[in-house]
């Protein structure tokens, strides 16, 4: 255990963020030592409080994935009343957070001059589907969305296969993680120069960006790369489940997988099947061989044959398998935590491993409002002040 400081303590952080993105990016700040104090709406709170139903409610487990490490504050943003204490917590706060549609924030009178106006070393840091201009900012964001509109969902293995979404918010996840280096790249220019600034991601740019090989070769070469679809490369069923192989990185890898898969011949001496090019005009037959020899065992006799020939492969697992995994004991990525309403509760830990500074859980995830009178006399209202609020509906 450590006692250094974490790399974020001191840093305050409010939080409008809902659903996956923006929390994600929030929790992720909160691992690390900030302050995170989430704004929510009174009543409903977060959107992915209510996303499933669970014996929890509010708490459900969801929620409890993303917002740890947080302070709530439950206030209706759109009164008087609840814009002042947002411009109260400002003066004193370092970033503010926010995935809304684009203009949101603006409208509540909460966009990044507003509140620039108050506290000009603010960094003002928001995530969007599309962008805050072109033809598509007015659009929400979302991941199945994001995936459609941005090339990712097209891509598949074969062009006889059906077009279909990937079931991981993949999109959302890798948006949160932009956002949260934007905030951390502005901290650090703060840190030298004093100066606030603006952080803008959106989902449709993490898209792209990901493609960042594949749109190279298409705009350079006006072709298309797919990696999936290379032709020593396949998910294939065994006799008790499906294993990948992976037949690149190696010379004649081919050579490599006949010996693995035990054919009856060595494939890489066949004419047809003598350069990457015929291989790839081949894929079918390839395929096909492969499948049927793989069919005959199991998973774990295939993984130790392609193993002990260099040849990257790996079981086919369920989430379940993967969270039973001694590799995911050993990398720390379970974390338990007693909440008031939900009990113990067991997520994953940030996968990003500090040696002096690691992530730490010092708050479980809020209840809706938990904490709004204690971030509420921090900032100086008096008990009858917050009372007041409360009787008026502003904070719950």
């Amino acid at each position: 255990m450590t006692t250094a400081p974490q790399p974020l303590s001191g840093v305050t952080v409010i939080d409008f963020t809902q659903v996956f993105m923006g929390p994600s990016c929030t929790q992720m700040l909160g691992d690390y030592g900030a302050d995170v104090i989430k704004v929510e709406r009174p009543g409903t709170g977060d959107i992915s409080r209510t996303s499933i139903p669970d014996p929890a409610g509010l708490d459900n487990p969801i929620f409890l994935s993303i917002n740890r490490n947080k302070r709530s504050i439950a206030i209706d943003t759109r009164t008087e009343e609840g814009r002042q204490v947002i411009h109260e917590l400002v003066r004193s706060a370092d970033v503010v957070v926010s995935n809304f549609r684009t203009g949101v924030m603006e409208r509540l009178g909460l966009g990044y001059e507003a509140l620039r106006a108050i506290n000009p070393k603010i960094i003002w840091a928001s995530g969007t589907g599309f962008g805050t201009e072109g033809p598509y900012a007015h659009k929400g964001g979302q991941d199945a969305i994001a995936q459609a509109y941005s090339g990712v969902m097209w891509r598949r293995v074969s062009d006889d296969d059906p077009v279909t979404l990937y079931p991981t918010t993949l999109c959302d996840y890798t948006t949160g993680m932009h956002l949260f280096q934007g905030i951390l790249l502005a901290l650090l220019h703060r840190d030298r120069t004093g100066e606030g600034q603006k952080v803008e991601v959106s989902m449709y740019d993490s898209m792209l960006h990901m493609q960042m090989q594949e749109a190279c070769q298409q705009l350079n070469r006006g072709s298309e790369i797919n990696w999936a679809a290379m032709p020593l490369t396949g998910v294939f069923p065994t006799t008790d489940g499906a294993l990948i192989m992976v037949g690149g990185f190696k010379s004649n890898a081919l050579h490599h997988i006949s010996r693995a898969l035990e054919l009856d011949e060595d494939l890489s001496e066949r004419p047809e099947f003598a350069t990457l090019d015929l291989q790839f005009a081949h894929r079918p037959e390839l395929q096909r061989i492969f499948a049927e020899a793989v069919a005959r065992n199991t998973t774990d006799y295939w993984v130790k044959r392609l193993e002990d020939e260099d040849i990257l492969c790996a079981p086919v697992r369920s989430l379940e398998q993967t969270l039973d995994d001694e590799q995911t004991a050993v990398n720390k990525m379970i974390v338990e935590m007693d909440h008031p309403v939900a009990g113990r509760i067991r997520a994953l830990n940030a996968p990003l491993h500090l040696s002096a500074t690691p992530a730490e859980v010092r708050r479980v995830p809020p209840r809706l409002g938990e904490h709004g009178a204690e971030v509420l006399g921090e900032l100086g209202y008096t008990a009858e002040q917050i009372d007041l609020l409360r009787e008026k509906g502003v904070l719950q």
